[in-house]
């Protein structure tokens, strides 16, 4: 397939490009979710707590990879354009789940990661294709997108994660896999190129590695506390939603069945608030006012969570922590137009580092903070620890916002 130009792509047609690329994505994720406790369990043959802190460390291995590699893949793409790197992050996912799926043992499992995190650029390299063909205020809007499309991936993917599972456990890796190999060829014979030959760079080394990506993250000295921010949120976010499966199934003894419920709700509000009502907000409130009140209702939302008593709870009090998605795109449509076309690729790369340190760091301290709590015999057991934890990152992380957006200068 010929690479189209991009004065001559349609914007939407692209978005709806990108959009599937990001559902089929986090389909696979969310289809794993309902088993991967049950799968540790019967690999690890350990209980509850026990298989959190292992998944902890399984996602602290495909993190630690994209730390190493993610500032590569994001420089290839500003060489070579989005399109191919994008197919061969979806081809690492394909065989990560192929690994997940036929694993005999819990080391397998760690061989599948190391093999995802190492190509798994698919989210930056999917928001730098967004950068590029975004301008002006429509910029932060259509970072809506990746929302909207996890949400439905998220709704499509726990539901057949959680049906497949029921019947056995591998078939829900087995179709992540062939999920992600569809999207590889959608792209392949479908995804046009987004960055313009004229818009390309040299691949530099020095640029591609984690310190170069720092480097370029701290070009603006007032970008330093929204990047802070910004990792802080992501250690909260990211690492405790992978604590969700497993605290329903100890705190309430929940089936795969209660747990694709909630999700299919989960990202129906999440479609609602990050297709349509955020496409709203941003030009009513601007960047500022949603990243503020997105981190408050976070903050709102995991507290609650945390507190709740009755398993029916948990449905209203996703509400505003769902809301608190309004802050993500804010934040980085704010970071993203700081930096000029043929950079979009490495400062996406380098946001995405900053994810996957937060992804080395959050899921360790949530994983042993919800063991430690989770004991039957600990001296206070309190399953919703993680997310107190949570909340207090986000407190930190406003106060972190509002000193940044109060300096009169430009970042």
């Amino acid at each position: 397939m010929q690479e189209a130009p991009l004065s001559k792509l349609n914007t939407k047609k692209a978005l709806s490009f990108i959009f599937v690329t990001i559902f089929v994505d986090v389909l696979g994720l969310g289809i794993i979710i309902p088993v991967m406790p049950k799968l540790l369990q019967q690999l690890g043959h350990v209980d509850i707590p026990a298989a959190s802190e292992i998944s902890g460390w399984l996602t602290f291995t495909y993190a630690l990879m994209q730390v190493l590699f993610s500032p590569i893949m994001g420089n290839l793409s500003d060489r070579f354009g989005r399109r191919p790197i994008l197919l061969i992050s979806l081809l690492g996912f394909s065989v990560d789940y192929a690994f997940m799926a036929y694993a005999p043992s819990v080391f397998w499992l760690f061989v599948g990661r190391v093999i995802a995190g190492i190509t798994g650029a698919t989210m930056a390299t999917a928001t730098a294709y967004i950068a590029d063909i975004s301008t002006g205020d429509k910029r932060a809007s259509n970072f809506g997108i990746v929302g909207a499309a996890s949400g439905l991936g998220l709704i499509i993917g726990i539901s057949v994660g959680a049906f497949l599972g029921e019947i056995n456990l591998k078939f829900p890796f087995m179709a992540a896999a062939a999920a992600a190999l569809a999207n590889a060829a959608y792209g392949y014979f479908v995804l046009p190129e987004s960055l313009d030959k004229e818009h390309r760079r040299a691949f530099d080394w020095k640029r591609a590695n984690p310190l170069g990506s720092f480097k370029q993250l701290t070009k603006y000295r007032d970008l330093a506390g929204l990047a802070t921010a910004f990792t802080l949120v992501y250690i909260a976010q990211k690492a405790v939603e992978y604590q969700l499966s497993f605290y329903v199934y100890e705190k309430f003894g929940w089936s795969m069945t209660q747990i694709w419920i909630l999700g299919m709700f989960i990202g129906i509000v999440l479609i609602g608030i990050q297709g349509g009502l955020i496409r709203y907000l941003i030009p009513k409130w601007g960047l500022k006012k949603n990243i503020i009140i997105g981190l408050n209702a976070y903050g709102i939302g995991l507290t609650l969570i945390a507190i709740a008593q009755k398993d029916w709870l948990l449905y209203p009090f996703m509400i505003p922590y769902c809301l608190g998605g309004i802050s993500g795109p804010a934040l980085q449509g704010l970071i993203t137009s700081k930096f000029p076309a043929n950079e979009q690729g490495e400062l996406q790369g380098g946001l995405a580092l900053l994810s996957s340190i937060s992804l080395i760091i959050g899921p360790l301290i949530m994983g042993y903070t919800f063991k430690f709590f989770s004991y039957r015999n600990s001296a206070i057991y309190f399953p919703g620890a993680p997310y107190i934890l949570g909340a207090v990152l986000m407190l930190i992380s406003v106060i972190l916002v509002i000193r940044s957006l109060k300096k009169e200068v430009n970042l």
